[in-house]
């Protein structure tokens, strides 16, 4: 392996670790915190709420990102990030409301940096023929999280119905050695090779001469290019999704009563089925990185969406339109099936790794030297979806927020197609003009 693509091995490792500690952390977050409520019925602390809050205060603090990494650059951005996910899971060891809602939102600011820093490390380490296999194995690596948590998960909360105080503990103590490790890699990622061989410190891909000043400038100018606001129209929808795979399906489940005895149990199960599909998706992308390449990443996003519409349908008859709300006896449509619940997990996330492989593919394309800022505003409107839809799940029914993720769905499978399809056509007719300011600069210029 060349030092580039051992960068994207030692990336997927870090983030596979913190991410194992803090998926794990958001898939079960809702039933945690039923859990210390039913112990503790002066604890007022919500869910839906602290998610709400972490992707707001992540959708503001993207746009300051670009500049926090023009200074820092990608790998001491990423570590404070990382610190401030350890952060979060520890403040669960002594609940408190007040102390969970500002813990939400220093983990939101860190998570615009680890992100926006680890969009610009992965293109710094792919050009243009790469970009798409190391895409696909970098998320690939990154869902493994889905495993490794939710597996401890399953057999943690084997046969309870309320988690009681020394089951949540030793979960929490356990989460946060994992995600120590995950900032042990980033440690250890290495320095750059650049074309000419010499080694260079990892940096965002933007002049270093321009400065903080410039990254915020830079971001908003690109946010306002055509292809931009396209692409937001699938960012938006990646975000609506997200917030319902990883904070309101799972526990969706649990609260369904008619799921039986084990409906506890099963909320780590969907999280490992979630995880098997978005590894699954990442790492068959991830292989065939250089055909979709050749066929276009419209024809994936199209099978990423029919995916989900299928999900969208089977969750509307098996599940209660009460659930999302809290334990219910509610019959759904049909008779609630444990399998299908877990069948609809494995869906939900191949068809986000869909989604999120070719859109970290065209911006890698369209956007190599902008790829900060093109990232930041990617987790902007990714994450003001998120908090949004985490907002209104603690009041709206299951069957409204489908309703939601298919309008949106619809819109955002269309724009990101407009979108590949003009690159496409100008690939192929070798116009030289301009994407943001960069979709048509030679592949030499990404690396």
């Amino acid at each position: 392996m060349d030092r580039k693509f051992t960068n994207v091995i030692l990336l997927g490792f870090a983030f596979m670790f913190v991410f194992t500690a803090f998926q794990t952390m958001g898939n079960i977050e809702k039933t945690i915190l039923d859990s210390i409520k039913h112990e503790d019925p002066t604890y007022e602390g919500d869910g839906y709420t602290s998610l709400a809050i972490i992707y707001a205060v992540l959708a503001i603090c993207n746009w300051l990102a670009p500049s926090v990494i023009s200074v820092t650059g990608p790998k001491l951005a990423m570590i404070l990030g990382a610190i401030t996910y350890s952060f979060f899971i520890g403040t669960f060891l002594m609940p408190s409301t007040w102390l969970l809602y500002v813990a939400s939102a220093v983990v939101g600011a860190g998570a615009a940096i680890i992100w926006t820093g680890q969009g610009s490390y992965l293109i710094l380490n792919s050009d243009s023929t790469t970009i798409s296999r190391n895409s696909g194995i970098f998320w690939a690596m990154l869902q493994c999280s889905m495993f490794f948590g939710n597996t401890f998960v399953f057999f943690m909360f084997q046969g309870k119905t309320i988690i009681d105080k020394e089951t949540r503990s030793l979960v929490f103590i356990v989460l946060l050695v994992v995600s120590a490790v995950g900032i042990l890699f980033l440690l250890v990622l290495r320095t750059t090779v650049s074309s000419s061989g010499s080694e260079e410190e990892a940096q965002t891909p933007l002049p270093a001469a321009s400065g903080p000043l410039y990254a915020l400038k830079r971001a908003f100018s690109l946010f306002l290019t055509k292809e931009m606001m396209l692409l937001s129209c699938t960012f938006f929808y990646t975000g609506v999704e997200l917030s319902f795979f990883s904070g309101v399906y799972s526990s969706s489940i649990g609260f369904t009563q008619q799921l039986g005895e084990n409906a506890k149990q099963l909320v780590g199960m969907s999280g490992i089925f979630i995880g098997v599909g978005e590894v699954a998706g990442g790492a068959l992308f991830g292989i065939l990185g250089k055909k979709t390449i050749r066929w276009g990443r419209d024809p994936i996003v199209i099978i990423g969406f029919l995916i989900h519409i299928l999900a969208f349908f089977l969750i509307f008859l098996n599940i209660p339109n009460a659930a999302p709300l809290g334990e219910t006896n509610d019959e759904a449509f049909m008779t609630s099936n444990a399998v299908v619940a877990i069948l609809c997990s494995l869906l939900l996330g191949f068809g986000d790794s869909c989604y999120n492989t070719q859109i970290y593919s065209i911006l890698g394309g369209i956007f190599p030297e902008d790829s900060a800022p093109a990232f930041a505003l990617f987790k902007f409107t990714q994450s003001l979806a998120a908090a949004a839809c985490f907002f209104y799940s603690s009041h709206t029914g299951l069957y409204i927020q489908l309703g939601v993720l298919v309008v949106t769905g619809i819109i955002g499978t269309i724009t990101f197609c407009m979108v590949e399809w003009k690159a496409k056509a100008k690939s192929e007719t070798g116009y030289n003009g301009e994407i943001g300011t960069s979709c048509a600069e030679s592949p030499s210029k990404s690396e």
